[in-house]
């Protein structure tokens, strides 16, 4: 059973930068690919970005485009989401899931994190 742990989320304002991390308690093939998903209040949750195992990278969400960098460091089972120029409408609960393969489907994966809140206030 993988356990993924979030943190890194915060109020900032508009304009500001937070970097989310997501670990997992250990690597199997069901880690090869880490992925950020976010949920609004009222919204389904969606797929921001996925990662592989090698590196390779997937965005979903066009409005994060330029915006967001995910990344990964495999020595620490770790994954992070840099967020810059943030907007209002990236405030959400944002999960780390786990995968063997990269999906921006929810129903796709098994495991998740607990969520870590972003605000961004205008």
């Amino acid at each position: 059973q993988v356990q993924l742990v979030e943190s890194g989320g915060g109020s900032v304002q508009a304009g500001g930068s937070l970097r989310l991390s997501c670990v997992a308690s250990e690597y199997t093939y069901r880690t090869t690919c880490m992925t950020w998903f976010r949920q609004a209040p009222g919204n389904e949750r969606e797929g921001v970005a996925g990662i592989y195992y090698a590196g390779g990278t997937i965005y979903w969400t066009d409005s994060v485009k330029g915006r967001f960098t995910i990344s990964r460091d495999n020595a620490k089972n770790t994954v992070y989401l840099q967020m810059n120029s943030l907007k209002p409408e990236d405030t959400a609960m944002y999960y780390c899931a786990a995968n063997n393969y990269c999906s921006s489907r929810t129903r796709d994966f098994d495991y998740w994190g607990q969520g870590t809140q972003v605000t961004v206030s205008s």
